[in-house]
């Protein structure tokens, strides 16, 4: 080691200002238990639920993916989006625009289109995996592509994950959008347009032009804002019918997509729903939920302000989620983010480690075979030790969970900026870790 000492970034330095700074340097007894984990729930996937068992395997999906590519076939056909069935008796519920991105994915032959798409949607999630370490500011090698590879595949065990990869979802494409976006830097001029076309396809992540407002970051949320209207007149302009029916009836009727007490409706509204034995009462879930946004923009705020840059952007996504009048399990794969700022958190607090174990636990694809069917997802086990309103809104209690440490770690007092960590010669650096040279540090722009 040149130089005899080299400062190794503080513990809560993930800020912009040292991104590029870190290097995932993990020994072989890490990177071992990585793969030993990814091959463990990637074994986990398959023996708990045939892949190719009809209805339920994950082979045997591609619903949704067949009503975006049907979508698409109806606008090009001029045929209309909302007032009928688009295929296998399910409504359109998506926004015109969705149709015009849908397209090329129409294209995909029919035969071998599911497995292409999983196949696109499982180098995505490595691509999020990999922009997750970049946010915390880690330099992006092969090594860290690796990890990320490693994680990806014990991620395919989340429920949220494995029910997108099931159904042909475009979450996945849709989280990847946002946090490319809010990973760039304040001055950058594309900053907010990636929050602007994952809302034009899907309105949920309109979400975080809140998020930007809550962060001061007026330019960011104006571009996000002339994004989504831009994506509006666009659609107008090109399925004037369609738009007009979407954005005067289709977009006030929640009832299209299902019955909001159904079990997979792990939002605010949703769980209100279940507990109450009848629908909400609107104003009541307004109330709920214009708390909870207000509290959780008060953390996203003071996390970002504390450097922990990942972790507020997992809470706002997880508070979109939990807002929305529905929101499906699939919808919560912003548990992937958690998990890699967790195992950031466990490559130098071995305690972390305790809290993989609780998410996996929460979140994996755990499969329950009741006399007449199977299900998968620990939500929808049959309430035997766990309390019922608990049990089938267990998103939306981990949510809770989420959002009280993240609290804790806003309102702790900082670290001592003064006294960086040093090495000194001949010593080591913390398991995961290992010391930028002097020129090392690149800011992302």
């Amino acid at each position: 080691m040149r130089g005899g000492t080299r400062d190794l970034p503080a513990p809560d330095s993930d800020a912009t200002g040292t991104r590029g700074d870190r290097r995932l340097a993990a020994r072989w007894p890490a990177l071992a238990g990585m793969a030993l984990a990814a091959i463990a729930t990637t074994v986990l996937l398959v023996a708990t639920v045939d892949p190719w068992l009809p209805n339920t395997g994950l082979f045997m999906g591609g619903m949704d993916l067949d009503v975006y590519r049907n979508g698409a076939r109806h606008v090009l056909a001029g045929l209309p989006l909302y007032t009928e069935p688009v295929i296998h008796g399910l409504l359109y519920t998506y926004t015109p625009f969705s149709t015009l991105m849908f397209v090329p994915v129409d294209l995909l032959p029919d035969e071998a289109g599911q497995y292409i798409w999983m196949g696109f949607n499982l180098v995505v999630l490595v691509a999020v995996v990999t922009l997750c370490w970049r946010i915390l500011g880690y330099r992006i090698t092969g090594r860290v592509v690796g990890v990320s590879a490693l994680l990806s595949l014990a991620c395919v065990f989340l429920e949220p994950v494995r029910t997108t990869l099931f159904f042909g979802q475009i979450n996945l494409v849709l989280m990847l959008l946002v946090l490319w976006d809010t990973s760039r830097g304040e001055t950058s001029r594309l900053r907010g347009v990636g929050v602007g076309i994952a809302a034009g396809i899907k309105l949920t992540p309109a979400y975080f032009v809140l998020y930007y407002l809550a962060l001061r970051q007026w330019r960011a949320a104006a571009v996000s804002t002339i994004t989504i209207l831009t994506t509006i007149a666009v659609s107008w302009a090109v399925l004037p019918k369609d738009s007009q029916h979407y954005w005067t009836a289709t977009f006030f009727d929640s009832t299209r997509i299902a019955d909001e007490a159904h079990a997979a409706n792990q939002s605010l509204r949703g769980a209100l729903t279940r507990i109450i034995g009848d629908p909400a009462p609107t104003w009541l879930w307004l109330l709920l939920a214009a708390a909870v946004v207000a509290v959780s923009m008060w953390v996203v705020a003071r996390l970002h302000r504390r450097g922990e840059a990942l972790l507020a952007v997992t809470v706002a996504g997880f508070t979109a989620a939990v807002v929305s009048p529905f929101s499906w399990s699939h919808h919560w794969v912003w548990f992937v983010p958690l998990l890699v700022w967790t195992v950031h958190r466990a490559l130098t607090n071995t305690w972390w480690w305790l809290g993989l174990v609780a998410l996996f636990g929460v979140a994996g694809s755990w499969a329950y075979h009741f006399p007449d069917r199977l299900v998968v997802g620990l939500y929808l086990f049959p309430a035997s030790w766990i309390p019922w309103d608990v049990l089938v809104n267990l998103y939306v209690v981990a949510y809770a969970v989420v959002l009280v440490g993240a609290a804790v770690i806003a309102v702790r007092p900082p670290p001592d900026r003064p006294r960086p960590l040093t090495l000194t010669e001949g010593s080591q650096p913390p398991i995961g870790l290992s010391v930028p040279e002097p020129d090392a540090a690149t800011p992302v722009r």
